[in-house]
């Protein structure tokens, strides 16, 4: 931010210095000091303070980019303001105020454009078409639009904000820009109402040396705002320079990668496509037949075939042999033995 306001200084450019009690605003009562010889003296520690606040609220809309106008229509303010409105690359007005400058803008830029149409008129030659009287006549509009239009060619739209030096002078101003919403910033005196103003400074707005005080701080934490806005800007071009420059050389290195994966990966999709139509050949091989045969032939296979163990085999054979030796006792008689077995048991019973 600007430099920090020192007291001593404020207090040697006369700030302190108000109108006399009987001609003061009650409402100002909370920036009076005290009373001196039938003058209210302001005290210049609250001075110091809103000085701070208004400078920097200055400087954050200057670092947004928005216009300050800058009111001063008071002989001993002119020239001072002048100067450093136009150090701080700001609008002005140090004429008369002209009606409707804010409330009624578009006819004022109407105004404005008119003298550009004059300035060309002079460079391509058909101003000098005119007869004297009318070139004469030309010329006193261009200077009178010069004296009190001039300072805000610049300014395209309203402003973010007004500083106004007196505001019972300006009270035209006052009332435009609380119409509009806009800021008003101003030096009150302590004759003024502070109820007007959004960014009180109370302090002396007759004395040309405190208005150069003021003035100059404010003004100064304008340009300090401005110089933020250009480095920040400056940041932003370089970072997107290098990040262009950083860009160039990856997308190379990629375009590379990519013409060397190229072939790699058409090998690779030509694999997976002889995989997926050997497949599909095997796929129909195996396709199963819908006949009725083939179906109870499946239903067969498909059956659980239960592997005997050793021993289960052992004894199975074992008890074949069995049935085997049974059958053999078992064996039915021929006739012959049939005819010969009674024979023989009446033999032995004789």
């Amino acid at each position: 931010m600007a430099n920090k306001v020192e007291v001593k200084d404020l207090l040697d450019a006369g700030v302190h210095f108000g109108h006399l009690t009987r001609r003061w605003n009650p409402n100002m009562a909370p920036y009076v000091y005290m009373e001196r010889n039938g003058i209210h003296i302001i005290n210049l520690y609250k001075t110091a303070v809103k000085m701070q606040e208004a400078g920097e609220a200055l400087k954050k809309i200057a670092a947004s980019g928005r216009k300050i106008l800058f009111v001063a229509t008071k002989k001993q303010a002119k020239e001072i303001v002048t100067d450093l409105a136009v150090k701080a690359n700001m609008p002005y007005i140090t004429e008369r105020w002209p009606g409707g400058m804010l409330t009624n803008f578009v006819t004022i830029r109407k105004a404005v454009k008119k003298m550009a149409t004059i300035d060309r008129m002079k460079k391509d030659g058909t101003f000098n078409t005119l007869s004297k009287k009318e070139r004469l006549q030309v010329d006193r509009l261009r200077a009178k639009l010069e004296k009190n239009l001039g300072s805000i060619v610049d300014m395209s739209r309203l402003p973010a904000a007004v500083f106004v030096v007196d505001i019972m002078r300006e009270h035209i101003a006052i009332k435009e820009a609380q119409k509009l919403n806009i800021p008003i910033f101003a030096m009150v005196d302590t004759n003024s109402d502070p109820r007007e103003v959004d960014y009180v400074i109370p302090s002396n707005d007759d004395a040309s040396k405190s208005i150069e005080k003021v003035v100059s701080y404010l003004s100064d934490s304008i340009i300090e705002g401005l110089s933020e806005r250009k480095s920040s800007k400056d940041s932003k071009e370089g970072e997107e320079k290098e990040e262009k420059t950083s860009k160039t050389p990856r997308a190379k290195k990629a375009k590379e990668e990519v013409a060397v994966a190229a072939p790699e990966a058409k090998e690779a999709k030509e694999e997976v496509a002889a995989e997926a139509k050997a497949k599909e050949v095997k796929e129909e091989v195996e396709v199963p037949s819908t006949a009725p045969e083939d179906k109870e032939a499946m239903k067969e296979a498909k059956q659980d075939v239960k592997l005997e163990s050793k021993k289960e085999t052992l004894a199975k054979a074992a008890s074949e042999n069995k049935e085997e030796e049974v059958k053999e006792e078992v064996k039915p008689e021929s006739k012959k033995e049939t005819v010969a077995k009674p024979a023989a048991e009446d033999k032995e019973e004789k």
